[in-house]
């Protein structure tokens, strides 16, 4: 069930628990999306909102246990990438792996200048020039030495401020609650098909990212319990938290549809200034360790794809005393302070929702494909079967067909141009092959 072995005697720690892993999933799933997709979910569907993330939710659900019953049947680090290479082979294994490290790169990248524009509002000079590439820089920098100093400390961080995102949305629903005004919730609009489109896309971006948590199930103390454990807990947290955040918001903020920052402005409204800080903290706490999650799950990728022999072997090195792939972190990292830096990374977010798309749809297809018998691959017999299965893998894969069909031109565009550069860069290192590499 393990893949080749890293190089040199040190191997990864296996210190993650079923929270740590569900920490992982909460904090890349609720990142700043919470905070302003409110606005836009109601400008597409107004009061229906909080019903179409409802329907989100459910959506999500499909695919986290499909995504669990393959989950739990591996050990090994690499998530959606093993799922692929033991059911699709090593090319298509590559692109989803190439595509979850595509997608944490540039979403480092977006989320770094998001904190530094979210800074600025109370430190004006920290949104530009120096003092925004001094924050950017120093963000990252310390998120890397954290997750080099071991996979207790990387989690630790991550799950501090999950707590810290957690705990200013549970304020704002809890005494938000007291204010709504159940009447905006009678005058639900006509929508049209291309309305309902547009939330659908809109939710799935909503909870895009809980899938990360399967990549380090090699450091993981029980993977194949604790990996369906973490997947269904997220999309019910997640779930949870965004429609009553929605409930909130429409019940609350006169003329939602066109605020920019949906949450901040509610709770000032029922909370007053002091409720509009409580929500800019939250806001800046989930940033932050949406950050840090993105350089522990990127790092793994990496890592995963090297230790199969589908990239050079020097980013499968592992830290001798930390025992942290210390090569895929400081690449994972350094690529993606660099994108933040130079500002060129927005045009590469276009293939994130797309890649996603693809990464779904590939772990949906690898829970059915590895039922077969003589297909196992990397593969044990699965710890955890999803209810209804095959079906529920069948409408998955179904789902993430029908909302490729959905994306815009430019958005396919973007994720063809990403799968060619995988392409690419799969040709290149077939060329020059990994010593020791499985072939």
């Amino acid at each position: 069930m393990m893949g080749p072995a890293s190089p040199g005697s040190a191997t990864l720690r296996r210190a993650l628990g079923r929270w740590d892993l569900t920490a992982i999933g909460i904090n890349q799933t609720i990142g700043g999306a919470v905070f302003l997709m409110p606005s836009q979910i109601a400008a597409a569907v107004g009061a229906w909102s909080p019903i179409a993330i409802l329907g989100g939710t459910l959506v999500t659900m499909i695919v986290a246990v499909s995504l669990a019953e393959v989950g739990s049947r591996f050990e090994a680090t690499g998530g959606p990438y093993l799922y692929a290479r033991s059911a699709f082979g090593r090319f298509a294994a590559f692109e989803v792996g190439w595509m979850q490290w595509f997608t944490r790169v540039t979403s480092h990248a977006s989320v770094a200048n998001g904190l530094a524009l979210a800074l600025g509002y109370y430190w004006t000079a920290a949104s530009s020039g120096v003092p925004r590439a001094a924050v950017i820089t120093g963000i990252t920098a310390a998120l890397t030495a954290l997750n080099i100093a071991g996979i207790k400390q990387g989690a630790r961080t991550v799950n501090v401020l999950t707590i810290a995102k957690l705990v200013p949305l549970g304020l704002f629903i809890a005494i938000g609650a007291w204010f709504v005004v159940p009447s905006r919730f009678t005058a639900l609009p006509a929508v049209t098909f291309d309305q309902a489109s547009t939330a659908a896309l809109l939710t799935i971006f909503v909870f895009g990212g809980y899938e990360v948590l399967t990549v380090p199930a090699g450091e993981a103390n029980d993977p194949r319990r604790h990996v369906p454990f973490a997947l269904i807990t997220t999309v019910i947290v997640v779930g949870a938290v965004t429609v009553l955040c929605q409930i909130v918001a429409v019940g609350t903020l006169d003329n939602l549809a066109a605020s920019k920052t949906p949450l901040a402005d509610a709770a000032a409204g029922f909370m007053g200034g002091p409720g509009a800080l409580l929500v800019g903290i939250g806001a800046l706490a989930s940033m932050t360790g949406n950050l840090a999650g993105q350089i522990l799950t990127g790092s793994r990728m990496l890592y995963a794809l090297a230790e199969q022999g589908d990239l050079p072997r020097g980013f499968a090195r592992i830290h001798p005393e930390f025992r942290t792939p210390v090569n895929a972190i400081l690449f994972t990292a350094g690529v993606a302070l660099a994108l933040a830096l130079s500002g060129s990374f927005a045009w590469l977010a276009i293939a994130s929702a797309l890649a996603r798309l693809v990464i779904y749809g590939a772990s949906c297809g690898a829970a059915i494909a590895l039922r077969r018998p003589g297909r196992a691959g990397l593969a044990g017999d699965a710890a955890f079967v999803s209810p209804l299965s095959p079906l529920l893998p069948a409408l998955g894969v179904l789902i993430a067909l029908v909302l490729i069909a959905s994306a815009s031109r430019m958005q396919l565009a973007g994720g063809a141009a990403a799968l060619g550069a995988g392409a690419v860069l799969f040709l290149l290192s077939r060329r020059a092959p990994a010593a020791g590499a499985e072939r």
